[in-house]
């Protein structure tokens, strides 16, 4: 881990890093340390993200196959050594590591499954609801103490500030030795110190595991939705930082379900992996913010998820919609031409959306349009958008109105209500988890990866999408949307807003109108930089699962065949981020997406006819992995066929490629054609016990 330089050194110290001892013996209050600050890119402190940043997990399997360093051609990349970047996660002074990262409050607690009430999001969550909070560990640096600054959006009650310290799980899966009170310094900030580990009865010690839960039991004059929450479950090494955790075995005490740290490799986002899942809420995966969420960064993450989750057409609120108010911001934004109202109505918890019923209207799909000569089509524009308001006339609704099916694998056959249009393409909404991430690499490091002209013969070639900025006009790499339409998740998500809301950004300030169509609206920016701004960083900084079963001998035999086999060639595992990224929480980070984020021939039976940028019809971008084993769960939601507390169980819908034909992992494999033909084969030519092997694995991820 870098350190910071001198000068944010004797800035740290002036504000009072070091422990300061009052006349009877009690430590005063510290003042908050200050981060390294916001700088120009320099790869000193200001880009240092946590300490297990630089090892977790291999290197980048990225390389040219020239062996040298890519050239970038016209390709200019989003971020460089000019970029502001926010301030590090994690820094060292000389006296203390420091930890900056922010929470949000939870109903019940994290171990808890028999309530199952700890992954989702309540009532008014985004408003007096999140905390910043900051680690001072002078045992790190030869000291005896642990400190813990908080600050609140508002004030805690007075008998009930609690941060409770060091894990025992005796009588409850939710009990620590040391529940104390915080000290308050003001309304708004609050702390806690100890050098005595009540776990192991002695002093803290490097490498002690110091889990803890801040519970946000606000002061009952708070003016919206109820006052007691707890917080997020969380597990700081001493000496070492945040990580992510699963349970296993028995504490000191004897104690059920202690925590441990998840080995490296398993954590597929870097530091932003959250924990295991231990509250039995299968279809919350997605919606979980990083672990190593940014100090300054929980407010405008939930604020973000508002957006996402309010009608553009009345405002409400998806969850809880009694409870949580209208936005009044979102209120009749949404275009006389639109898909759907809501980003969360196609992307439902953050997941991927499934082939609708045969007959019905595939209203969480998007399908790009385009004359013969793959321009806008006149009545339709470059999105069909079946829903109308204000008075405009639909543009017709899609289904499907049959299966093809052969050898096992089926692909859909589609109507058209209204204009047929010459050529399309169909799509459904994919997860949105790790994205951040993806926007981090370096255009470099993907572009090493490229071979257009398959120069090494391997039947592979990777191409990358170019597309233009809608904002500078400058030429970047595309990275987002099943061809690689967009270079970044601003443009993404403005473009969405556009053609699937019909909402109109200072991004994309003209509706998605065709040249015959008169019904489409005026031109201008209708929703505010700041929301597309608070819905960027909540998308970019969604945690990420960890593997699961990463021990298991069929899991780790898996993962050597999805090698063997040729997957990894184009589903690259292994990716480091840039220091670049102006996100603390993104910057130097390993990550094990499983994409190489180009272009490739997937062969006609996975072919369209209607290309995008530098795309073809027949060529998609790798789609990432991760997330892979759990997105069946998200997308089909959770029942409770018996009623209770705790009974709520998986109703698993699998949906799988750009329009979810493939039924299944293995279906998806079977579809590889062209340029994935070979791993296909591959795939086909192993016995039965090894492909469950690989299969396990994919599903681990």
């Amino acid at each position: 881990m870098k350190t910071m330089t001198v000068a944010l050194l004797i800035a740290a110290l002036a504000m009072g890093c070091g422990r300061q001892e009052t006349s009877g013996g009690q430590e005063a209050p510290q003042a908050a340390s200050p981060a390294p600050a916001s700088g120009s890119g320099s790869s000193d402190g200001a880009s240092s993200s946590s300490s297990s940043s630089s090892s977790s997990g291999g290197s980048s399997s990225s390389s040219s196959p020239s062996g040298g360093s890519p050239d970038l051609g016209n390709i200019v990349p989003l971020y460089d050594g000019s970029t502001p970047l926010e301030p590090a996660i994690q820094y060292e002074t000389e006296t203390a590591l420091i930890t900056r990262f922010s929470d949000r409050a939870r109903d019940r607690h994290a171990k808890e499954d028999h309530f199952q009430a700890y992954d989702h999001y309540l009532s008014f969550y985004w408003e007096d609801r999140t905390a910043s909070i900051e680690i001072i560990d002078e045992v790190a640096k030869g000291g005896d103490t642990v400190r813990m600054n908080v600050r609140t959006q508002f004030r805690l009650s007075d008998t009930e500030a609690e941060n409770r310290w060091f894990y025992r799980g005796v009588g409850t899966v939710a009990e620590y030795c040391d529940n104390g009170v915080m000290q308050v310094i003001d309304d708004f900030n609050y702390y806690k110190v100890r050098s005595f580990n009540c776990r192991e009865n002695r002093s803290i010690q490097i490498g002690d595991k110091l889990e803890f839960e801040l519970s946000q039991f606000l002061d009952p004059s708070v003016p919206n939705g109820r006052a007691n929450y707890y917080g997020t479950t969380s597990l700081y090494i001493v000496g070492e930082g945040l990580v992510p955790w699963d349970v296993g075995g028995t504490t000191p005490f004897g104690g059920i379900k202690d925590s441990f740290k998840i080995p490296e490799r398993a954590w597929l986002g870097g530091d932003t992996t959250i924990h295991a899942l231990t509250s039995g809420e299968t279809d919350n995966h997605f919606m979980q913010m990083a672990t190593n969420l940014g100090y300054e960064n929980a407010q405008p993450f939930v604020l973000g998820r508002r957006v996402l989750h309010s009608s553009a057409v009345d405002g409400r609120h998806d969850e809880r919609p009694i409870e949580n108010p209208v936005f009044t911001e979102m209120v009749g934004l949404a275009g006389p031409h639109h898909i759907n109202s809501s980003c969360a109505s196609c992307h439902e918890r953050n997941g991927r959306a499934a082939a609708a019923p045969v007959g019905e209207p595939l209203d969480k799909w998007v399908f790009k349009v385009a004359d013969t000569n793959g321009n806008p089509d006149p009545y339709l524009g470059s999105v069909l958008q079946p829903k109308a308001r204000d008075g405009a006339v639909s543009e017709g609704s899609v289904s499907i109105v049959y299966w093809t099916e052969q050898n096992g694998l089926r692909s859909p056959n589609y109507a058209f209500t209204g204009v047929t249009p010459e050529r399309f393409s169909a799509r459904i909404a994919p997860n949105l988890v790790g994205m951040g991430l993806l926007e981090a690499i370096r255009e470099s490091a993907i572009l090493a990866q490229a071979d257009p002209e398959d120069s090494d013969g391997d039947g592979i070639s990777g191409r990358a999408n170019r597309v233009l900025d809608p904002e500078t006009g400058d030429t970047r790499l595309g990275r987002f949307g099943w061809k690689a339409g967009t270079a970044s998740i601003r443009h993404q998500l403005a473009r969405a807003f556009n053609t699937d809301m019909g909402i109109l950004t200072s991004v994309f300030p003209e509706p998605d109108c065709g040249s015959s169509q008169n019904d489409c609206g005026t031109s201008g920016a209708e929703l505010a930089d700041q929301h597309l701004a608070d819905l960027t960083k909540y998308i970019s900084l969604l945690g990420v699962r960890p593997q699961r079963d990463y021990d298991s001998p069929s899991v780790q035999n898996g993962e050597q065949l999805f090698t063997n086999v040729g997957c990894a060639d184009c589903h690259t595992p292994t990716h480091q981020t840039s220091e670049h990224h102006p996100l603390a929480e993104l910057r130097n980070q390993t990550i094990h997406p499983y994409t190489d984020l180009l272009l490739h021939d997937m062969g006609p039976g996975l072919a369209d006819n209607l290309g995008e940028g530098e795309a073809s019809g027949a060529e998609w971008r790798t789609p990432p992995l991760w997330g892979l084993g759990l997105s069946a769960c998200v997308t089909g939601g959770v029942e409770n066929p018996i009623g209770g507390q705790g009974n709520e169980i998986c109703t698993p819908e699998h949906s799988y490629l750009h329009d979810g034909r493939a039924r299944s992992i293995e279906e998806a494999i079977l579809w590889h054609g062209g340029e994935g033909q070979a791993a296909n084969d591959g795939y086909q030519g192993l016995s039965a016990s090894e492909k469950q092997d690989l299969l396990n694995f994919l599903g681990s991820l």
